[in-house]
């Protein structure tokens, strides 16, 4: 094992809220190495502290780490993102014989505070065990803190946001907290940065197991870098490359979309058959000119706001400037809340859409997994299966964000219906019964995402392959999937990211070498980093497979193979079951994964570093 390397402070904050003690635990430069950081070195933490499979997710023996990665923190552009990791409250597979067993859970967030870590002089923090009462944590580079949080117990997001500033007296600080969906163990609660920002995938609800409503932290430190000569200059190449990119005549589509927002998916993926609509069974929305990009630009847009050194700045604020909720003041609905809170339920008031957004953030929740919550159970009602009663007199029809409004209240208390509904559409699904398995929307237990994948079968892929649950960003081939591995774990965003064969320095697959070479003074071929990229992801599949996760749960719901699209130009379109289990044959073929079982092959875990030789 080498010296510690530069670009790391070498050292993870250890918390036990148990014990209420903490400490400064040293990083083997080995996993920095092979790991990268962020989402690749958490999910090493975790394998190596739940040795044993089937550990409940909301027992205090389950970690909750906040990850930046090795660019986070330094001026690099976009070097904003943290990746918080834990084992899942959200998923499940088909066998297994652990009744607590689950998947990783790794989920994304930008902002200030994964570089607001590496300033306070950590790595990482990793929190474990579980207060007696609430309590939040406060961190200033050597001193932490654990202090009494009764007072906020209960409070919405918003509230709390505003609050716990004057609470701390300093706007320097950066804070993740929990609503009551994470405090009332919502399963696919989220965690809140800077009032909407959102690491959903349910780790809010393994943050609320803990009765941890907050963590905040400032710190006045930065690693060392290698060579600081060479550092400058690619980091000037940075951002004029990435200007230039950005900038240029011929800049892709896709950038179009990333500077004018996500919302510009919204009318796209309509347009293209694309659109979660109506609980999946459509791909088209007949009123998308109500609640698209035109429509969030002219009724709600008024300002925008960036991350840590971003110079994309997606973040739209938006205001609610007439109607019944006028003076709503909130981000402007984006691709996936405003599919899944608006085309998903077949709601077309863009005023109503950007009210239910606020208080699900204000609940803490993720949106993604209460659109499909709130859209399963429309359905449901529509077909019969369930009757007002079962609704606590919510007459869930489609189109009435105000019946989605009650809903995400119910869901946010745990509160009649809500409690049911805060563990999940497979939860409800069993509940129900009568075959509505077929038509809830999950893989592995994680709710799917706002793409349709009628029409792209890659994006089934995605899906059914994601080692967190279904997941859209998990990429629809091994290339992407290393690839998006690799960038989670080095804290730069993926937006900077997209035009991957580029050679700009931080940005493209074939410069995001060199700025790490000179931060860390070990050489980063793209070779190099695409590896450490399928490294991560082999060993996020060992711990589920170790779990009882097997091909069985690679799947997608039966809706996709056995209901064709209702409405719209891809109407009477099914997937092809045969043609799926084609692609994951090769899929499980290209990894180096047995295909009867999907377990990761010898010979690839060996070239890994996962197994010795």
């Amino acid at each position: 094992m080498r010296n510690q390397v530069f670009g790391y402070h070498g050292r993870l904050l250890d918390i036990n809220l148990s014990t209420g003690k903490y400490s400064s635990t040293t990083i083997p430069s080995d996993d920095t190495e092979k790991f990268l950081g962020g989402r690749g070195l958490g999910m090493k933490i975790l394998w190596d502290r739940l040795r044993q499979p089937g550990i409940n997710p909301l027992s205090p023996q389950n970690p909750l780490m906040f990850m930046p990665g090795p660019y986070s923190g330094f001026p690099i552009p976009a070097a904003s993102r943290t990746c918080v990791v834990t084992k899942s409250p959200c998923t499940s597979p088909v066998h297994s014989d652990y009744p607590y067993a689950s998947t990783v859970s790794y989920s994304n967030i930008g902002g200030f505070f994964g570089p607001e870590i590496r300033f306070a002089g950590y790595d990482g923090i990793v929190i474990t065990g579980k207060a007696s009462s609430p309590v939040y944590i406060v961190i200033e580079d050597e001193k932490v803190e654990i202090r009494d949080a009764k007072k906020f117990w209960g409070m919405g997001t918003d509230l709390f946001d505003r609050q716990f500033i004057e609470e701390l007296g300093d706007r320097r600080f950066q804070t993740c907290c929990i609503g009551p969906a994470g405090e009332n163990l919502v399963s696919y609660a989220c965690i809140i940065h800077t009032a909407s920002r959102a690491a959903g995938r349910g780790v809010g609800c393994v943050m609320g197991s803990k009765n941890l409503k907050a963590i905040t932290l400032k710190g006045s430190k930065m690693p060392n870098v290698a060579d600081h000569k060479r550092f400058l200059s690619l980091l000037e190449d940075s951002r004029k490359g990435i200007k230039e990119v950005l900038h240029s005549p011929g800049f892709s589509l896709l950038n179009y979309f990333i500077i004018k927002g996500t919302a510009s998916y919204l009318s796209w993926s309509s347009e293209n058959d694309q659109m979660t609509v109506n609980n999946f069974r459509d791909t088209t929305f007949p009123d998308i000119g109500k609640i698209g990009l035109e429509a969030v630009q002219k009724d709600i847009w008024f300002r925008e706001s960036a991350c840590y050194c971003c110079p994309v700045a997606c973040k739209k604020g938006g205001a609610v400037k007439k109607g019944v909720y006028a003076g709503v003041v909130h981000d402007a609905p984006e691709y996936e809340t405003g599919t899944m809170f608006g085309a998903n339920l077949r709601v077309s008031d863009i005023e109503g859409i950007t009210k239910v957004i606020f208080e699900g953030d204000d609940y803490g929740m993720d949106i993604i997994s209460a659109g499909n919550v709130i859209g399963f159970l429309m359905e449901a009602y529509e077909k019969e299966y369930i009757d007002k009663a079962f609704l606590d007199g919510i007459d869930l029809r489609w189109g009435d964000v105000n019946a989605a409004r009650k809903m995400v209240a119910k869901i946010g208390k745990r509160e009649g219906i809500g409690d049911l509904a805060g563990k999940g559409v497979k939860a409800i699904s069993k509940k129900i019964g009568r075959n509505s398995d077929k038509f809830a929307i999950q893989v592995k237990g994680l709710e799917l995402a706002a793409w349709n994948v009628y029409k792209n079968i890659g994006m089934g892929i995605s899906y059914a392959t994601s080692n967190r649950g279904a997941c859209h960003q998990n990429g629809e081939n091994v290339e992407v999937q290393n690839f998006r591995a690799m960038l989670d774990s080095l804290g730069i965003c993926r937006f900077i990211t997209y035009h991957s064969n580029s050679d700009v320095p931080g940005s493209g697959k074939n410069g995001l070498g060199s700025l790490l070479s000179a931060i860390t003074g070990i050489e980063w071929t793209t070779e190099k980093l695409t590896e450490a990229g399928e490294r991560i992801f082999n060993l996020e599949k060992l711990f589920n497979y170790r779990e009882g996760f097997r091909r069985e749960d690679d799947t997608l719901p039966e809706r996709f193979f056995t209901e064709p699209v209702k409405s719209g130009p891809l109407k009477g379109k099914m997937l092809k079951k045969e043609e799926f289990d084609k692609l994951l044959d090769e899929y499980y073929q290209v990894r180096g994964w047995n295909p009867k079982t999907s377990e990761p092959g010898k010979p690839r875990l060996q070239k890994l570093g996962l197994l010795p030789t």
